[in-house]
């Protein structure tokens, strides 16, 4: 059987929240992202313009089941990295690691959002075109 056409990357994560207010500020007001839909008050769908981010408010998280490793936000550039890190330590977001440059000549560092899910901030030269 031939492979179908080659995929054109990550376009939607869906997260369970335990607090969707505090998530929806962390990737809204830190992060950068608009409300694309908000269908009630348990779920909103977030993007940065070529992607959905959505968030379901969910009463408990059980992390050992279908649990997320992280998410990635590509920056454009190698720079972006340490300024995103500089600007989400400053409002005290959980740093997992420092800005590092990979093998490939990625950059990246991963922190946690509010309800402790790994966000990937990275420069990676394939796609930050």
């Amino acid at each position: 059987m031939k492979r179908p056409p080659h995929i054109h990357g990550l376009r939607h994560v869906a997260l369970k929240v335990k607090d969707l207010a505090v998530c929806e500020k962390f990737y809204v007001d830190l992060l950068g992202f608009e409300v694309e839909w908000r269908p009630d008050d348990d779920n909103v769908y977030l993007t940065s313009g070529n992607d959905n981010l959505a968030l379901h408010r969910v009463d408990a998280v059980d992390t050992k089941v279908g649990a997320l490793d992280h998410l990635g936000v590509i920056l454009r550039t190698e720079s972006d990295v340490d300024e995103w890190y500089a600007f989400l330590l400053a409002h005290n977001i959980a740093m997992d690691t420092q800005p590092k440059t990979h093998r490939d000549g990625a950059r990246s560092f991963y922190c946690r959002d509010p309800e402790g899910n790994g966000v990937q901030m990275i420069y990676h030269p394939p796609l930050a075109g």
